[in-house]
Formats: C-alpha cells, sequence, structure tokens
C-alpha cells in the first residue's frame, strides 16, 4: 500500500477561496434557483409545483425588489404591530357598532314601555284596595 507523498491543503490556503469569500459573492450578486415538478397521469397535469429559491443579501434582495419579510406578521415587528394596530381599530369599531344597537334598543324599549303605560287604563282607588 502506498501513501500519497502530499496531502491535499485545506481549503483556504494556496489559489481557492475561502468560504467567508464564497458567501460574500453569493450574498452580493444573489444567486437564483428555480425548478418546476410535474406530475401527469397519461398527459393529464395532476400537479405542478413551482421552487423558487433566491440566496442573497437584504439589502440585493431590495435592489431586486423583493420585500415580503416586511409585510410578515411572523417575520417583522413592524408587520405584527400593524396587524394588531388594525385588528385593534377593526374590533373598537365593531364594538361601537354594537353599543349603538344596544342604546337603539333601550331607547326604544322606553318608548315602548311608556306607551304600555299610558294604555293601561287607570284603576280608582276603591278598586285599588279590594
Amino acid at each position: 500500500m502506498t501513501m500519497p507523498s502530499r496531502m491535499p491543503e485545506p481549503y483556504g490556503q494556496g489559489g481557492g477561496a475561502n468560504l467567508a469569500d464564497i458567501l460574500e459573492r453569493v450574498l452580493d450578486k444573489g444567486v437564483v434557483i428555480a425548478g418546476d415538478i410535474r406530475i401527469n397521469l397519461l398527459d393529464i397535469e395532476l400537479l405542478t409545483i413551482k421552487l423558487r429559491l433566491i440566496v442573497a443579501s437584504v439589502d440585493k434582495a431590495k435592489e431586486m425588489g423583493i420585500d415580503w419579510w416586511e409585510d410578515d406578521p411572523a417575520l417583522s415587528t413592524r408587520a405584527r404591530r400593524d396587524e394588531l394596530t388594525r385588528e385593534n381599530a377593526e374590533l373598537r369599531a365593531h364594538v361601537a357598532e354594537l353599543e349603538q344597537l344596544d342604546q337603539g334598543r333601550t331607547e326604544r324599549g322606553k318608548v315602548e314601555r311608556g306607551k304600555t303605560e299610558r294604555s293601561k287604563p287607570r284603576q280608582s282607588k276603591t278598586e285599588e284596595s279590594t
């Protein structure tokens, strides 16, 4: 059994690029990987899955017009705050609407009770005592 006279040099030494350099280049320029998966049965398309993967820095992605994470409440505190503010405003409007309905019912009930009391014949004192 023969041993090689020289072991290969680890990455990053010599002329090769190290991982940090590769990552910097990828994030600076961006990499797009795209693919489609289609499942057909007897020339009938049953399922299509479109996959798109972009690896880039946040700045580069914004340059490309990609900023979906800014509007996703699961990923952005600002988006979560905006969602909560909108939901709070909707709930306040709903509560105000319900309070107006309740107030209208209360007012209507007072008017109806007043009509009922006025329509009752008044009893004389002698009738009340019997």
